[in-house]
C-alpha cells in the first residue's frame, strides 16, 4: 500500500501544478514571474484610507526635508601641495560656496588619517556666500613618497557627504 501511495501522491501534485489554462493573474516571461493581481483588492475601506493617509504623510515629510536642504560647490576638489619635507606642516583652504536657497550647515569634516587635520566653518553659510574649510597636513615619521588623503564634508545637502582630497610628495 505504501508503495502505491507515494507514486499516486506525486502524480497528483504534478498534475495539479501544471498549467490548466486558467488565468490566475500570473505570467512567466524570460524566467521572471509577474502578477496582475492587486494585493490590496480585498482590504477593507478603512484600511485603504489609513494607507492613503500614511502615504500622504510620508510624502509631506519628504517634501519638508527636501525644502530644508541646500547645495554646495567647492573651488577645487583636490589640492596638490607638490614636494614637501617630511614631518613639516603645510596648509590649504577649500572654499565652499552655498549654491542653494537655505543656509548651509557644515555639520562635520573628517580626515582619512591622523596626519590630516581639517577645520570646518563654525557658523551657517548664507545662500550665495562662501566660507573656507582649513586643512593642515603633516606627514608622520616614515611616511614618504606620494600621499593622497581624503577629507569628508558632511552637510545639510541632498548628497549629505562630499569629499575633497589633498596630495603631497613627501621627501
Amino acid at each position: 500500500m505504501k508503495h502505491l501511495l507515494i507514486p499516486v501522491a506525486t502524480a497528483f501534485l504534478l498534475f495539479s501544478c501544471s498549467g490548466s489554462g486558467d488565468d490566475d493573474g500570473a505570467t512567466a516571461q524570460s524566467g521572471q514571474v509577474s502578477s496582475t493581481i492587486d494585493a490590496d483588492q480585498d482590504l477593507p475601506p478603512e484600511v485603504r484610507k489609513e494607507m492613503e493617509a500614511e502615504s500622504k504623510r510620508i510624502a509631506s515629510e519628504e517634501k519638508k526635508l527636501e525644502e530644508s536642504m541646500t547645495s554646495l560647490t567647492f573651488d577645487k576638489e583636490i589640492h596638490d601641495f607638490g614636494d614637501v619635507a617630511a614631518e613639516t606642516d603645510v596648509f590649504t583652504e577649500f572654499k565652499v560656496t552655498n549654491t542653494g536657497k537655505r543656509p548651509l550647515i557644515i555639520e562635520n569634516v573628517s580626515a582619512s588619517c591622523g596626519c590630516t587635520t581639517p577645520k570646518k566653518p563654525e557658523k551657517p553659510i548664507p545662500p550665495g556666500a562662501t566660507d573656507v574649510i582649513e586643512v593642515k597636513f603633516k606627514s608622520k615619521p616614515g611616511q614618504m613618497n606620494e600621499i593622497t588623503k581624503t577629507v569628508t564634508v558632511t552637510a545639510n545637502t541632498k548628497e549629505k557627504t562630499h569629499q575633497v582630497k589633498i596630495r603631497a610628495f613627501v621627501k
